[in-house]
């Protein structure tokens, strides 16, 4: 995949921008994972898993042009909304996983919690976990009456994952052929 010139990192003074935003964005570690802001380094990883088999759980494959926009629009939702798409690494080694994003898309009636996440990294929990920790994090951190997802009817991994997470059908919140899974707020865990 060949870098376009606004996809490579910043470097100099506006890379230490760069850090200086991404280090006020929150990170939270669970379990195995961190959660963390997403970096310029991480979009190929984005990209593979949109553009790719696993992007027509989201409406896609997209285009790469497509796959891009989609990027800065979750990053562009941390400034906008005060919450956005996280990267998903190992605390052990720092390699990236997958994603996990709060995000309120155009069009959207709501906040919804969504995962990214390559086909070799399924099956190992590491959704779950991101999930666990984004779902609180948009009810105790953000104070949010509801969070759901919207899922493909044929992904019955997502499904089996959220159901996991509590959420619990919602057909009256059904749009554009995704079926709905809300989540009840959970009890505060100490």
């Amino acid at each position: 995949m060949k870098v376009k010139s606004w996809q490579k990192p910043m470097t100099g003074q506006a890379a230490v921008a760069v850090d200086r935003i991404c280090a006020s964005l929150p990170r939270i570690a669970r379990g195995r994972i961190i959660l963390r802001a997403p970096y310029l380094e991480d979009y190929p990883l984005f990209e593979s898993i949109v553009t790719g088999e696993r992007g027509r759980w989201i409406g896609g494959p997209l285009t790469t042009e497509a796959a891009w926009l989609d990027f800065i629009q979750m990053v562009a939702g941390w400034v906008l909304r005060g919450a956005g798409l996280w990267t998903v690494e190992l605390q052990a080694t720092g390699e990236r996983v997958g994603f996990v994003v709060l995000n309120h898309e155009t069009g959207d009636p709501e906040m919804e919690l969504g995962f990214l996440f390559p086909a070799e990294n399924e099956g190992k929990g590491y959704a779950f976990e991101a999930g666990e920790a984004a779902r609180n994090n948009a009810f105790f951190a953000l104070n949010r009456d509801t969070l759901i997802s919207w899922i493909d009817p044929e992904n019955a991994r997502a499904i089996k994952l959220v159901e996991r997470l509590g959420a619990q059908r919602d057909a009256a919140s059904d749009i554009d052929g995704s079926v709905a899974y809300r989540y009840p707020r959970p009890e505060f865990e100490v």
